[in-house]
């Protein structure tokens, strides 16, 4: 009796275990989704700039996603303006984003497109939840 006790304990903590195991990296991931910072941002290019500017942002979000604290740097074109952009960029936190405006590459970005952007709109975000496939 004894021994059918010792041994159906032992079942449940391995299933317990088990159970554990498989909630913990489902926790891990909503914690690092919940530390991503995003800069979204909107610009409006002036018309005879578009294809300068075009290859400054590429040139910058290239070398972007290079840095240690940035994990993505999307640069989006509406669809129905070819001089409106959105940058989706996700960093680590926000040092890290402070961190990527000193870099030489962006400081060169910004110095180049200066007279290239008619309009910026910067959101910074909070991730409230990732959902990618």
């Amino acid at each position: 009796m004894l021994k059918s006790i010792s041994i159906a304990a032992g079942a449940l903590a391995l299933c317990m275990a088990g159970t554990v195991m498989m909630v913990l990296p489902s926790q891990h991931a909503a914690a690092q989704s919940a530390g991503m910072f995003v800069n979204a941002v909107d610009l409006d290019i002036v018309p005879a700039e578009r294809e300068k500017f075009l290859a400054a942002i590429t040139e910058n979000g290239t070398a972007s996603v290079k840095e240690p604290g940035c994990r993505r740097f999307d640069i989006l074109n509406l669809a129905s303006d070819p001089n409106h952009f959105f940058l989706y960029e996700i960093y680590d936190n926000e040092a890290a984003l402070k961190a990527h405006r000193e870099t030489p590459h962006f400081k060169k970005y910004a110095a180049t497109t200066a007279n290239m952007v008619a309009k910026r709109e910067a959101r910074p975000m909070s991730v409230v939840a990732s959902n990618a496939r």
